[in-house]
C-alpha cells in the first residue's frame, strides 16, 4: 500500500494534536494525572475482558425502515431519538441500521436533523421509512441542531444520539428503565465504548477548574468500577436521555456554547441545580467513534471551541465548581464517593433473593443503605460473577467486585480497605476468615458481624429433635466459633429479640442489635374466592425446610384432603432433595422446584404454610406471604420472634391434627381469612419493612 501526502498530513496533525493535548493536560492536571492518562491509553485490555459488540454489515445504501410509533401511544412513554448530522453519511447510515435491526421494546420516534450536509445525507435519509427528516436552512452547529430536533419531538423523553454511534441491543430500554428505578433522575447517560470493545466513558468527572475526565477510558467495560449505576458529574451528549419537560424548562442546550462542546456538561449542572440527578447507566451500551466530525485536536477546527467553552463554563458554574476535586486528582471510587459514607459488605456468595429469605434481606438492606445516602460495595468471598444476580445489584447502584478484577482478599483489602467507615461480614465462617485482614487493612472501620441467624441455635435444636449425640457435638463446635466471632466484632446483628435474649446469656459483653427481615409491601393479590390451594416456599439446602414439607405431606396433608379433596399443595424451592422430590407421588402434591417469579403463587394461593419443627431466626417465607396479604398457618417454632398472635395475624398449630384443622378452617372461613390477611400485612409494615429498620440501620452503619 502506497504512502501518500494525505497519509503524512494525517500523521502530522495527529502528532501535533497529541503534543498540544499533552501540554494542556500538564498545565491543568499536573504530572501525576497526566501520567495516569498516558498509562491508561497504553494499557491493553485482554480481548476476553472487552465487550462483545454488534455492528451492522456495511453495504451500499438501499431504502429500509426504522422503528416509529404512532403518536400518542396510550400509557406508554415515548422516546424521541434526536440525531444531529453534518455530512458523514456512512456513519449516520450505520447508526440507523443498528436502530432498525435491533428495535427497542419502548415506543419511539427517530428525528434526524441535517445541519446543512453536502454529501448523500439529504438525498438518502428521506428514503428511510420512519425517519422524521428535518433539514436546517443553514449550518448552525451541534447545539442548534439538537435544540431544533428537541423542538419537534413529541415524546415524553428526549434521547440525544450522535450519528457516529452504533447503539447496542437493549440500549434505549436500559436508559429509560433508569428513570423508573432511580428516583429524581433527570439525565441518564450511556456507557460509551470504542469499536474495539474497550471503555470510552463511564460517566464524566468534572474538576474545580472546569476540565473533565472520561472516567474509565481505555479500561474493560466489565471492570467493577465502571459496571454499576451511579451518579456522575456529567454524561457525554453522545448518548443521553432526559425528560422532555425538564429539558424545555431548562431552556435546552445553552447557546453560549455554540457551536459545540461543554453543552452536555452545562446541562448536567443545570439538571442538578434544579434538584435532579445525573446518572450513568452501564447497561445502555453505545459504540462511539470519537472525533469523527470534529477531530481530536483542540488547537484547530471546531474542537478548539472546547478550550474557549471551558472558560465560559467555569465562569457560569464557579460556585458549584468550588465543590469539585482539584484537577490533579486521578478519579477513583474513593474520590467519586468521597461525600458519601462508604460501606463494605462481605458474604460467602452473591445474594439470590428469589432463592432464600437471607438473600432477600441482604439485598433489601443494601437498598435501604442506598436510600440513606451510603455508597455500598459488595465483595463475595468466592469472587465470582453471579450472572443476573450480580447485574441486579449493580443496577441497584452497588459496586460489586469479582475476578479477574478483584484480587484475592489480602491484596484487595490492602488496596481498598482504607475507604470504608463500616464493614459488615455475614456468617461466622466467613467472618472468621476475614476479621484479621479487616483489622489490619481497615483499622478505621466499624466491624459489624451479621449472624443471618444464630447457626449454633438452629443446629442444636435440630440435634435435639432427632436426639443425635454427634449432631449435638457439632452444634457445640459451631457455638464456640460463632461466639468467638461475636467477641471480636464491634457489633453483632441478629434477626429477632429471641436471639438477642440468647446472646444476652451466651455473650453478655457483646453489643447486639436486632436487624430483622426486610420486605417491600406488595399488592393485595386476588380476592378470597378467586384463590385456591396451599403453598410452601423455601430452599431445600436448609434442612429444617426438608423436614417441614416431609412431615406436612406425610402427617398433615392426608387429613386436609379428607375434607378438601380438590385442594393441592404447591411445594416451591430450589435444590429439592430426593426426599422432597419423592413427595410428588402423593395425590395433590406438586413439587415445582425453583420458580423464578413466585408472585402468582403469592397472589393466587389461598393459604401459605410454615410447618417447621425446628430452626432459628425469623422466617422470610412468612413475611413474604404476609407482605402479599396471604394468610399463613405455622408452627410455634416458625413464628418465633415475629410479633405474631395466634388467631389475630396467623394461625399457630404444632401437632398434625391441630395443623390440619387450622388449614381447613381458614380455607373455608372468608371472614377469618380477611382478618388474618389485613393484620398480617400490618405486622410486616410495622416490624419488617424497610421503614421499620431505618433507626437501627442508622445506629449500626452511620454511627461510631
Amino acid at each position: 500500500m502506497s504512502f501518500s501526502m494525505a497519509d503524512a498530513r494525517f500523521l502530522l496533525d495527529r502528532s501535533v494534536g497529541l503534543i498540544r493535548r499533552g501540554l494542556l493536560s500538564l498545565r491543568t492536571r499536573g504530572w501525576d494525572a497526566s501520567w495516569q492518562r498516558v498509562k491508561a491509553q497504553l494499557h491493553r485490555v485482554a480481548p476476553e475482558q472487552r465487550a462483545a459488540l454488534y455492528f451492522p454489515l456495511d453495504a451500499a445504501f438501499a431504502p429500509f425502515a426504522v422503528p416509529c410509533s404512532e403518536m400518542p401511544v396510550a400509557g406508554i412513554p415515548v422516546a424521541s431519538i434526536v440525531i444531529p448530522v453534518f455530512n458523514q453519511f456512512e456513519h449516520t447510515l450505520r447508526c440507523l441500521r443498528a436502530l432498525a435491526q435491533h428495535p427497542p421494546a419502548a415506543a419511539c420516534e427517530i428525528i434526524v436533523v441535517d445541519d446543512g450536509s453536502s454529501d448523500a445525507t439529504s438525498e438518502s435519509l428521506p428514503q428511510i421509512t420512519g425517519v422524521r427528516y428535518h433539514r436546517r436552512s443553514a449550518n448552525g452547529g451541534f447545539i442548534a441542531a439538537c435544540n431544533d430536533g428537541a423542538a419537534q419531538a413529541r415524546g415524553d423523553f428526549l434521547v440525544f444520539l450522535n450519528n457516529d454511534t452504533v447503539p447496542q441491543p437493549g440500549w434505549l430500554d436500559a436508559l429509560l428503565r433508569t428513570f423508573e428505578q432511580h428516583p429524581r433522575t433527570g439525565v441518564v447517560g450511556a456507557q460509551l465504548l470504542y469499536p474495539d470493545g474497550r471503555l470510552q466513558e463511564a460517566g464524566g468527572v468534572v474538576f474545580a477548574d472546569g476540565s473533565a475526565w472520561n472516567y474509565g477510558k481505555f479500561a474493560s467495560p466489565d471492570d467493577p468500577r465502571y459496571a454499576y449505576v451511579r451518579d456522575a458529574d456529567y454524561c457525554s451528549g453522545a448518548a443521553i436521555a432526559i425528560p422532555s419537560t425538564l429539558f424545555r424548562s431548562l431552556g435546552g442546550f445553552d447557546l453560549r456554547y455554540a457551536p459545540a462542546y461543554y453543552e452536555d456538561t452545562d446541562l448536567a449542572f443545570a439538571v442538578r441545580a434544579a434538584g435532579h440527578r445525573v446518572v450513568y447507566q452501564p447497561r445502555a451500551r453505545v459504540v462511539h467513534v470519537e472525533g469523527v466530525t470534529a477531530g481530536n485536536d483542540t488547537g484547530s477546527g471546531v474542537k478548539a471551541y472546547q478550550i474557549r467553552n471551558q472558560a465560559i463554563f467555569r465562569e457560569k458554574w464557579s460556585s458549584a465548581l468550588a465543590l469539585q476535586p482539584a484537577a490533579g486528582h486521578v478519579p477513583t471510587p474513593l474520590l467519586l464517593h468521597a461525600a458519601q459514607r462508604q460501606i463494605l459488605i462481605i458474604d460467602a456468595l452473591t445474594p439470590q433473593p428469589d432463592h432464600d429469605s437471607g438473600s432477600l434481606r441482604l439485598v433489601n438492606l443494601m437498598r435501604l443503605l442506598r436510600e440513606e445516602g451510603a455508597h455500598v460495595v459488595f465483595l463475595p468471598s468466592n469472587r465470582r460473577h453471579a450472572g443476573g444476580y450480580t447485574t441486579a445489584l449493580q443496577q441497584l447502584g452497588v459496586e460489586v467486585w469479582y475476578a479477574p478484577h478483584a484480587k484475592r482478599a489480602p491484596a484487595w483489602l490492602r488496596e481498598h480497605g482504607a475507604r470504608f467507615e463500616t464493614i459488615m461480614v455475614c456468617r461466622h465462617y466467613v467472618a472468621s476468615e476475614f476479621l484479621d485482614l479487616l483489622r489490619r487493612h481497615a483499622p478505621q472501620a466499624k466491624i459489624a458481624f451479621d449472624t443471618v441467624d444464630l447457626h449454633y441455635l438452629r443446629e442444636m435444636r435440630g440435634a435435639e429433635l432427632v436426639d443425635d449425640a454427634a449432631l449435638k457435638r457439632a452444634a457445640l463446635q459451631t457455638r464456640a466459633r460463632e461466639l468467638a466471632v461475636i467477641a471480636r466484632s464491634d457489633v453483632t446483628l441478629v434477626v429477632s429479640e429471641t436471639e438477642r435474649a440468647v446472646l444476652s446469656k451466651d455473650a453478655s459483653a457483646a453489643k447486639v442489635e436486632v436487624l430483622s427481615n426486610l420486605h417491600q409491601l406488595a399488592g393485595s393479590g386476588q380476592a378470597f374466592e378467586q384463590r385456591q390451594d396451599l403453598v410452601f416456599v423455601g430452599g431445600f439446602r436448609h434442612p429444617p425446610n426438608v423436614d417441614a414439607v416431609c412431615w406436612f405431606v406425610d402427617r398433615v396433608f392426608p387429613l386436609i384432603r379428607a375434607q378438601l379433596p380438590e385442594v393441592k399443595f404447591h411445594c416451591i424451592g430450589h435444590h429439592a432433595t430426593s426426599d422432597v422430590l419423592a413427595l410428588a407421588r402423593h395425590a395433590g402434591v406438586i413439587v415445582h422446584g425453583h420458580v423464578a417469579d413466585i408472585t402468582p403463587y403469592m397472589d393466587g394461593a389461598r393459604i401459605a404454610l410454615a410447618p417447621l419443627r425446628y430452626g432459628a431466626g425469623v422466617k422470610g417465607k412468612i413475611n413474604m406471604s404476609m407482605a402479599h396479604r396471604q394468610p399463613v398457618v405455622a408452627t410455634s417454632c416458625a413464628v418465633e420472634g415475629m410479633y405474631l398472635r395466634d388467631g389475630h395475624d396467623v394461625l399457630v398449630a404444632d401437632t398434625a391434627d391441630a395443623f390440619g384443622e387450622a388449614v381447613v378452617r381458614l380455607y373455608r372461613d372468608e371472614a377469618l381469612w380477611q382478618s388474618l390477611s389485613c393484620n398480617g400485612l400490618e405486622n410486616v409494615s410495622r416490624y419488617f419493612s424497610l421503614d421499620a429498620a431505618r433507626e437501627v440501620v442508622q445506629r449500626v452503619f452511620f454511627q461510631r
